[in-house]
């Protein structure tokens, strides 16, 4: 009698009376039990009634180095003499394959603040789906090298495994955030984590306490009837915001952006009260962000990541009532980031220069924007890489020939990189705009590029197989 290794997941092998290929079985007096093996990176799995091939995928998942569940449901078929059939019957002995001898452990890969980033934004939701997985992998083949995601938005989700107090149970769209950007960094792609700090609409939902207040109802104020500003000198909220930008660093990835790093612009400013006229009477705004910056450039930096600011493109004309709002000082913000990323649609510059429609007039407001933004940042260090519009609002002229009209005049203003915009996550037009740009070598873009590695171990590549060191 013959016995080998037990499964895993808690459940011994399990012997298997031996069939005959014929359909028939060997005689009473011979006694031979198999037990079915898994293979090494795998293991075994005893299907109980109402299982399908999803549903153990879905309960394996964090166990294993594939990034969805539908990936490692296909690896599953595939390990499993291509099983067809999607309901299980109770008892069989399933190989789930992909299985992690440790959870995935990813360092930050360092590069200079000039590097030439080519990305798009993606939505947590979107960074951690299938769907998802495929836009990163064409985006690299058009010369991309960079991808923007979620790890918080402005509606105060936070979308990766991260305990606080002010928190509390939440849905995760990016389970497993080392597994997410070791994939990015086996693409070679330089990742973003962007983190939006003081618009938070779950935060005040929660937690009215920290919202920005009332003067007149001493009730939590609200921004054109809407709940969801924190008020940015609220050291909890701050503490909050760290927290989870030092969880992003420690989690490998290779640059924090924070996006709304401001004050609300809109409704009834003279209602807004905030904690620091209290605590520093003397501040104004620009002080509060200022001091923010100041500490969580002190305390990130040093683990070698970068520090983005996402800023209102407006912010370049320098008008007094945009600074008293928003507290965006470009010259103090600049002193404690490596990159500043002002949002230069052209489409939001309503009412400005002189234009009924400024979306369709894209090289005059990137030029003019990267102009200004590079003369008020002069001597500082910092890197210019803009937000593009990537999407056909108020624009009668979105195309590709559009989006190669806005990267060659950020470039040639001075900017380094570009970062792409779409809230749908569409890069249609994008990715067309790429293929003619890398066409004329050094026109629109050097064409920085990581330095060249393996596939990180553990991996899975597109076709569901665990790529071995060098195989690319």
């Amino acid at each position: 009698m013959s016995t080998v290794a037990a499964a895993q997941n808690g459940s011994e092998a399990r012997p298997t009376p031996l069939r005959l290929a014929s359909g028939g079985s060997l005689p009473s007096s011979v006694s031979v039990e198999v037990t079915k093996v898994a293979p090494p990176g795998s293991t075994l799995y005893w299907t109980k009634r109402g299982d399908t091939v999803s549903s153990v995928a879905r309960q394996f998942l964090l166990r294993t180095s594939y990034l969805t569940s539908a990936e490692l449901a296909e690896a599953m078929r595939k390990a499993n003499r291509n099983l067809t059939v999607t309901a299980l019957q109770p008892g069989q002995a399933l190989i789930v394959p992909g299985i992690l001898d440790a959870p995935i452990v990813e360092k930050t890969v360092p590069v200079p603040r000039d590097f030439e980033v080519r990305a798009v934004y993606l939505t947590g939701l979107m960074a951690g789906s299938e769907h998802g997985l495929d836009v990163i992998r064409r985006w690299r083949k058009a010369g991309g090298n960079a991808v923007v995601f979620d790890v918080k938005d402005s509606d105060g989700s936070v979308n990766i495994p991260f305990e606080h107090a002010l928190l509390g149970p939440h849905h995760t769209t990016i389970p497993d955030l080392p597994k997410l950007v070791r994939f990015l960094h086996s693409e070679n792609l330089h990742a973003i984590a962007r983190i939006a700090i003081f618009r938070d609409q779950r935060l005040v939902a929660t937690h009215p306490e920290l919202a920005v207040q009332s003067h007149r109802s001493h009730q939590p104020w609200r921004e054109n009837g809407k709940l969801v500003w924190t008020d940015p000198s609220q050291p909890k909220v701050q503490d909050y915001d760290l927290a989870l930008a030092r969880r992003a660093a420690e989690s490998g990835v290779d640059e924090v952006q924070f996006d709304y790093i401001r004050f609300p612009a809109e409704g009834d400013q003279k209602d807004a009260s905030f904690h620091f006229s209290t605590e520093h009477p003397d501040w104004q705004r620009s002080d509060v962000i200022r001091a923010f910056l100041e500490r969580a450039y002190a305390e990130l930096h040093p683990t070698g990541v970068l520090i983005s600011l996402d800023v209102f493109g407006v912010m370049a004309w320098r008008r007094p009532v945009d600074l008293a709002h928003t507290g965006q000082d470009i010259v103090r913000m600049a002193k404690y980031c490596d990159v500043l990323s002002p949002m230069i649609y052209p489409s939001h510059f309503f009412g400005m220069d002189g234009y009924a429609n400024p979306g369709d007039a894209p090289e005059h407001f990137i030029g003019e924007s990267m102009e200004r933004f590079e003369q008020i940042t002069r001597g500082s260090g910092v890197v210019i890489r803009p937000w593009l519009q990537a999407f056909r609002w108020r624009t009668k002229t979105y195309s590709p020939k559009y989006v190669e009209t806005e990267v060659l005049a950020a470039k040639r203003k001075g900017g380094v990189g570009f970062l792409f915009w779409n809230a749908a996550n569409d890069y249609s037009k994008p990715m067309a705009a790429m293929a003619e740009m890398r066409l004329v070598k050094g026109e629109y873009f050097r064409g920085d590029e990581l330095p060249e590695t393996a596939p990180a171990v553990g991996i899975t590549s597109l076709s569901g197989s665990v790529p071995s060191v060098g195989q690319r």
